[in-house]
């Protein structure tokens, strides 16, 4: 039986009657998890001092793992479904975002939307994607870019004036607190330079290695997905541990085909879809997404067809 628009709209996010809380209190998990990974971020600098350079170490790569897990986590569930009833609390969590993580939370939900206009599309005529972070934008014949170069270069192809100005055209507004965020965690490196230069070049390398690592992450979410079938556009992997710590980031075919759905309804919504998901033939992997390529049966990529579809249901 196919499942109506009504029965997902019924179920894609919870109902509460908090105060603070927008959708339901189970999201103070990943608001408490946010203020304990700044208070990491700031506890390395406080710590590097302190502590043998083996144990920096440790902790810059796991910083760098956790960039990764707030930004596919925390910080994406926040960009569909913001955590609070009041603007402002919104608009704080997102600043402690960008300093956290360095990068603009506004900056990031621009890029995230666009992507979800054009969920991993393939280049047309003119070789062009509607999907800034396109696995295929980079790719030749139809096929995704190596997953090395595109975890290791995408980083730098990262265009800021792009971004502002499609920021500029929909919300001048919002124009300025990207621009505000960005210059928050800039400043915030620079202090930390000035505080400790060796520190910040000690935090540099595992900074950039972070956003590699969620880069990685994005790749294997749409590698062996179908970008012309709307169900099928991602990839998902359903280990417990790892959606229970990444916040359900590995139902992710469920998230492009209804991006609203809250995180604590993934698991539901996908036993609505699963026989349709089944005949479409969506993508389902064992481990998580960052190490996809430990996968034995990686598919080979398809050309498709010049017939590209309009993007627009999932962006809404």
């Amino acid at each position: 039986m196919r499942t109506s628009s009504s029965d997902f709209v019924a179920i894609e996010r919870p109902k509460t009657n908090s105060r603070v809380f927008a959708h339901t209190r189970w999201d103070i998990i990943p608001v408490a998890a946010a203020v304990l990974h700044c208070l990491y971020f700031f506890g390395m600098f406080y710590l590097f001092p302190r502590v043998p350079l083996w144990v920096m170490l440790i902790l810059g790569f796991i910083y760098s793992v956790s960039i990764s897990w707030n930004i596919n986590g925390i910080s994406h569930n926040f960009i569909h479904n913001p955590y609070f009833r009041s603007p402002l609390l919104n608009r704080l969590f997102s600043i402690m975002e960008s300093v956290t993580v360095g990068f603009g939370q506004v900056f990031y939900e621009c890029i995230h939307m666009q992507h979800h206009k054009g969920n991993a599309d393939r280049p047309n005529e003119q070789g062009d994607t509607v999907d800034w972070i396109s696995i295929y934008k980079h790719g030749h014949d139809g096929e995704a870019e190596h997953p090395l170069k595109y975890t290791f270069i995408s980083f730098f192809r990262e265009d800021p004036k792009t971004v502002f100005k499609e920021l500029k055209r929909k919300n001048p507004r919002e124009a300025f607190w990207g621009i505000f965020e960005l210059a928050c965690f800039v400043t915030t490196f620079v202090i930390l330079g000035i505080l400790n230069w060796h520190y910040i070049c000690f935090l540099l390398p595992f900074w950039y290695f972070g956003h590699c690592l969620s880069y990685l992450n994005g790749y294997y979410r749409h590698y062996g997905g179908n970008p012309d079938e709307p169900i099928a556009w991602g990839v998902s992997t359903y280990g417990k541990i790892y959606n229970w710590t990444w916040f359900y980031n590995g139902y992710h075919a469920e998230h492009h085909f209804r991006p609203k759905v809250h995180w604590t309804r993934m698991q539901a919504f996908r036993d609505q879809i699963v026989e349709q998901q089944r005949k479409a033939g969506v993508r389902v992997i064992k481990v998580p997404h960052a190490l996809g390529f430990l996968e034995s049966d990686l598919p080979a990529a398809q050309v498709p067809d010049n017939n590209r579809e309009v993007r627009s249901e999932s962006a809404a």
